[in-house]
């Protein structure tokens, strides 16, 4: 079968290369987004108000995706900004993975506007891999209206550095003779899983490149760095052993956050924001007939000072009012009780088949000592209790949303406010199904 030919395909500034095509193909518009600064951007009236894609012409003004709007547009004030249409997306990602999946049935979707293709031992079917994916990149401009770029390697991860060395719709290898000459050069910050935080301490070491990266002392980078210091190490000298994965890997936590669409001073309104992120939280463990045992709540204040705390669950659990429960308790302690709060969040790890449910030990031992036998079996019994009244409320609940939708049912603490009962910054895409929680 020879080497693997792993492809990477990324699509070039996908929300505004689709938001560009629909408003000339769909709505026939004249002026086309991509030939002028412009950028796809959050809704400011509700707090979300930051760049998602910008344009190739937005670039030379330092547009930086995931910056507020005010700062991009005091940058570029001609700037023109435009809101997100997730439904069109989500229609144009899966049409774009269509025709990836025509090609080999070895396609893992990493996010909804990139994928990897494992084209391992199909040169007797297309012959030059070069050739191939000049095809795939041209078809999908043609039949769809939106550029890509197609990385070609051994591994995904010189696969997806390769797509990423010059946009846009181009095709670029990285194979292991390229590597001195293509991916060292470039600044250390630019090596995939090397964050900010990352780069900061490798320069302080005196690396700049990935080259410098790739020559240095091992022992050196760990002590800094640790165990991630070992894994863009082996990165930047082209060592990744991972698989083209054609089905999701299981999540390993189910988690959810949201920017507050107004500052939040009050114990009961954080409550209230807790409340609405348990609940799709809850939904989600459930539908996955998961549960469990580790909890976080995240904090951002108006600040922006970010913070968190977990704790690890006296049982495993799925059910909504005991992860709120658990969310109140964490958050009492985290919040400093006058600093307002913008954001905040829900996550759960350590999960477990909800078939198989773990006793907790405190469910039978949690009275004194000097409490009798039949004292102890009664609280047991309550605890059961209690437990199937939860399992059949959010069953019940759960049956209902799934056959009329999420607002067919809600809390009445839900019914007069202005925030959403089932809230959690979840994209519409993910809703659809077209990303991985990682």
């Amino acid at each position: 079968m020879g080497e693997p030919i792993i492809f990477h395909v990324d699509v070039n500034s996908a929300f505004l290369s689709w938001e560009a095509c629909y408003r000339k193909e769909i709505l026939g518009e004249e002026i086309d987004l991509r030939e002028i600064p412009s950028a796809v951007g959050g809704d400011m009236e509700k707090r979300k108000g930051v760049i998602l894609a910008k344009s190739t012409p937005a670039k030379p003004y330092n547009i930086q995706t995931g910056e507020p709007i005010v700062a991009a547009l005091k940058k570029c004030p001609e700037l023109m900004i435009v809101k997100p249409n997730f439904e069109h997306y989500v229609r144009c990602s899966r049409a774009f993975m269509e025709i990836l999946r025509e090609y080999t049935p070895k396609v893992e979707q990493y996010s909804i506007d990139e994928a990897f293709m494992d084209m391992t031992g199909t040169r007797g079917l297309y012959g030059d891999p070069v050739g191939i994916a000049h095809i795939i990149k041209d078809r999908i401009y043609s039949e769809l209206g939106f550029t890509v770029n197609i990385g070609i390697a051994h591994n995904k991860l010189l696969a997806k550095m390769a797509g990423d060395l010059k946009k846009p719709n181009l095709v670029h290898t990285l194979f292991p003779h390229e590597i001195a000459t293509k991916m060292w050069p470039l600044p250390v910050g630019e090596l995939f899983f090397v964050g900010k935080s990352s780069e900061k301490t490798l320069r302080l070491l005196g690396i700049k490149t990935i080259g410098d990266l790739a020559n240095a002392d091992l022992k050196l980078i760990k002590s800094h760095l640790k165990k991630h210091g070992e894994t863009i190490y082996q990165y930047a000298n082209g060592i990744d052993r991972s698989a083209v994965e054609e089905v999701s890997a299981p999540n390993k936590g189910y988690g959810n956050s949201m920017t507050i669409p107004y500052d939040v001073s009050s114990v009961e309104g954080a409550h209230l924001v807790l409340l609405s992120l348990c609940e799709t939280v809850g939904a989600r463990l459930r539908a996955d007939h998961m549960e469990a045992s580790c909890i976080s709540v995240s904090l951002v204040d108006c600040d922006f000072i970010h913070s968190s705390k977990q704790m690890t669950l006296r049982r495993n659990t799925c059910y909504t009012a005991e992860l709120y429960e658990y969310a109140c308790e964490l958050f009492q302690k985290l919040w400093d009780h006058h600093t307002p709060i913008r954001q905040l969040g829900v996550h759960t790890t350590k999960l477990s088949d909800a078939h198989i449910h773990q006793m907790s030990l405190f469910e039978t031992t949690s009275l004194p000592h000097e409490k009798s036998k039949s004292q102890k079996s009664s609280m047991f019994h309550k605890n059961e209790m209690k437990q199937r009244k939860l399992e059949k409320l959010d069953a019940a609940i759960d049956a209902i949303r799934n056959k009329y939708g999420d607002d067919a049912i809600k809390r009445a603490a839900f019914l007069e406010g202005k925030l959403d009962h089932m809230a959690g910054g979840i994209s519409k895409e993910k809703k659809n199904g077209i990303t991985k929680e990682v």
